[in-house]
């Protein structure tokens, strides 16, 4: 098993495979953007740490010695083999399709709606949506951009807000026909709608203050279909306003209660640079959201 401890400095070992390759040390500087000084000073150092002279100085010219130039050809070798697999990998991982992750809801009212006009300008580029409910782990390899609902703030992770849209509880006029509906405990006793996957019924409940049972029930359904099943007045919900305003403006849904905190949709990537594909598609839903914003 290699001992890479003992190896010398990566900056050393890289100068002097340039000297090899230049044949001088300015040459050897100009292609690393270093002075020839440091290549001299990282050689030097490189001969003291395996304690041999791999540089023939007695010339005006500077040649390698013979475990000089068994080194080169070794380093020669090693970095060719690195810059082929970093190569290989940036290969890969620009042909691979780019994966977005992001709430059932989400991409039935909003992405899936606008991805047309994303293929259209960038046809070259491959999409894999997850529509899930879970907080999917960002990892290399993986999910590239997850689209997340919330204050924008999760650790270890970058958040630029999309779109602000607060939390609001509807319901279809003729479930709650009749009844006074002043206090969050109101509902307590009608059939609720849920996101699969989610809690958003009982923690919005528990929120204000509602601990008490459900009487009614509670029905989880896929995030597309909970429109359906609201404008059916098959339960009441809680959901982003964005989704249901259009249908409180209509007439088919009643707004019960509105959260006023500063919520919103959010793109969250790793710390540090997108791969192109993802910067591209970052930039396309920033169009998106500022002409969804006009049109609201």
């Amino acid at each position: 098993m290699m001992d890479w401890l003992s190896l010398p400095p990566l900056t050393a070992l890289r100068a002097f495979a340039a000297l090899a390759e230049t044949g001088g040390t300015v040459a050897a500087g100009d292609r690393l953007n270093v002075s020839h000084a440091a290549v001299s000073q990282q050689i030097k150092q490189l001969e003291a740490h395996i304690g041999l002279a791999l540089v023939d100085r007695s010339g005006r010219q500077l040649r390698l010695t013979a475990e000089g130039q068994y080194l080169a050809d070794a380093l020669s070798l090693g970095f060719g083999a690195i810059a082929r697999a970093v190569e290989s990998l940036s290969q890969r991982n620009s042909e691979r399709p780019l994966q977005i992750s992001t709430t059932p809801s989400f991409a039935a009212h909003w992405l899936m709606p606008c991805l047309g006009d994303f293929r259209h300008r960038h046809p070259d580029i491959d999409l894999m949506i997850d529509p899930t409910p879970r907080l999917v782990a960002l990892e290399p390899g993986g999910i590239d951009i997850a689209i997340r609902y919330g204050p924008g703030k999760w650790p270890g992770l970058e958040a630029e807000l999309l779109f602000s849209s607060p939390i609001v509880a509807v319901a279809a006029p003729r479930l709650i026909e009749g009844r006074r509906i002043e206090e969050p405990s109101d509902l307590a006793d009608l059939p609720w709608l849920q996101e699969f996957g989610t809690n958003e019924a009982s923690d919005w409940l528990r929120r204000r203050g509602v601990t008490r049972e459900r009487a009614a029930g509670l029905m989880q359904v896929p995030g597309n279909l909970l429109l359906d099943g609201l404008r059916d007045g098959q339960g009441v919900a809680v959901t982003v306003l964005d989704w249901v305003r259009q249908d409180i403006a209509a007439g088919r849904l009643r707004l019960l209660f509105q959260d006023h905190e500063d919520s919103g949709y959010h793109v969250v990537a790793r710390p540090g640079v997108l791969r192109p594909a993802a910067r591209t598609f970052v930039v396309w839903l920033r169009r998106m959201a500022r002409q969804h914003s006009v049109a609201q």
